[in-house]
């Protein structure tokens, strides 16, 4: 679970030692190591992976029918060949290492870590006494230890990100055909995350701030697919179907009361709420870098208008209070509703 520390040994041996400085610099040693792992695996990835990105982007801007693609592609599937011999592939395909443990463990401490870090940054006199102790072991490690773990917190951040572009670049290399038997099978790492988020769904609005908009609008979107069937996208209309995979047209599944009755029966209120909460944000984060020509943006974002967006959000919000009128809409729901109303206003006296 995402609430429990795989590092008990560690953080029981640096609690219970507070007047011997040994435990707290072992601790650190252990996060900057992680933290020069995970950038030597950086340094080995991101290089090839916007090379295989960029060809395909390119094939694709080109005009070429997917089947001159896969031509093409096919002509040089040295780049996946490159990507799929990068450490960090190789890491996650080895035998010798429990990929999903990696996974979990990983996930475990990305949550603590952001949860620490949240916590000083909030209240630096959280944890006095502990404080207190530490000072007076060594105000080095004192002033030190937070911010090892702030950037320790970051670095993980990082890995996953890494995790779930590979996990991309090798679906796209899958649909080319580039892909052998000699890539293995792996479960994709969002899916292990969401696995974990249901599990454990207390957690869901603390780790949802970890990512960034565009990967966290990823989890979000995924998320709500677990509990959508396949034959529920059809409309009644004669405009044919909901696509589901992208943020806007997830609004606009849920903006009727019939299959909002139907998704609140598997989650709760509550939870779809942080969701289409959190969501809406990192939809406005991400529009708001387009607009500053900064983004490498999703699809689901230019989609859609943004007020067509902001309509719909509020229309799934009021579904989500006629169906269940017992539950008032949380702060963050609030939030993101006089938002949408404000964005709606601005556009339209434009």
């Amino acid at each position: 679970m995402l609430g429990e520390d795989d590092d008990d040994d560690d953080s029981e041996e640096v609690d219970s030692c507070n007047n011997d400085p040994e435990p707290f610099l072992q601790f650190m040693k252990k996060m900057l190591l992680l933290q020069y792992l995970v950038t030597v695996l950086e340094g080995g990835f991101r290089p090839r992976n916007s090379t295989y990105q960029g060809r395909i982007s390119r094939f694709h801007c080109d005009g070429l029918s997917e089947t001159m693609v896969d031509s093409y592609v096919l002509a040089e599937n040295l780049d996946w060949t490159i990507l799929r011999e990068s450490l960090l592939s190789m890491l996650l395909g080895s035998r010798k290492i429990p990929y999903k443990g990696l996974i979990k463990s990983s996930l475990s401490a990305l949550y603590n870590l952001s949860q620490s870090t949240v916590s000083s940054e909030e209240d630096s006199c959280s944890d006095k006494t502990q404080r207190e102790e530490l000072h007076e072991v060594d105000r080095a490690i004192a002033l030190a230890l937070p911010e090892v773990e702030k950037s320790t917190c970051n670095v993980l951040k990082k890995f996953f990100i890494m995790i779930m572009e590979l996990d991309s670049s090798k679906r796209t290399a899958d649909q080319h055909g580039l892909t052998t038997r000699a890539d293995g099978v792996r479960t994709p790492a969002v899916e292990i995350i969401l696995d974990e988020l249901i599990n454990d769904s207390d957690v869901l609005s603390s780790f949802l701030k970890v990512f960034d908009p565009k990967w966290r609008l990823e989890i979000i979107v995924q998320y709500f697919q677990k509990y959508i069937s396949k034959n529920s996208f059809q409309t009644r209309s004669s405009t044919g179907t909901i696509n589901t995979e992208n943020f806007d047209g997830l609004l606009k599944y849920l903006s009727n009361s019939k299959r909002t009755k139907s998704i609140i029966k598997k989650i709760t209120t509550e939870a779809i709420q942080l969701l289409l909460a959190y969501g809406f944000q990192a939809y406005v984060m991400l529009l708001h870098d387009e607009s500053q020509g900064f983004s490498d943006m999703l699809e689901d974002v230019k989609s859609n208008s943004a007020v067509g967006v902001c309509e719909d959000l509020i229309s799934a919000f009021t579904c989500l209070r006629r169906e269940d009128p017992n539950t008032g809409i949380l702060c963050c729901g609030k939030q993101a509703l006089i938002t949408a109303a404000a964005t709606i206003s601005n556009l339209r006296s434009i």
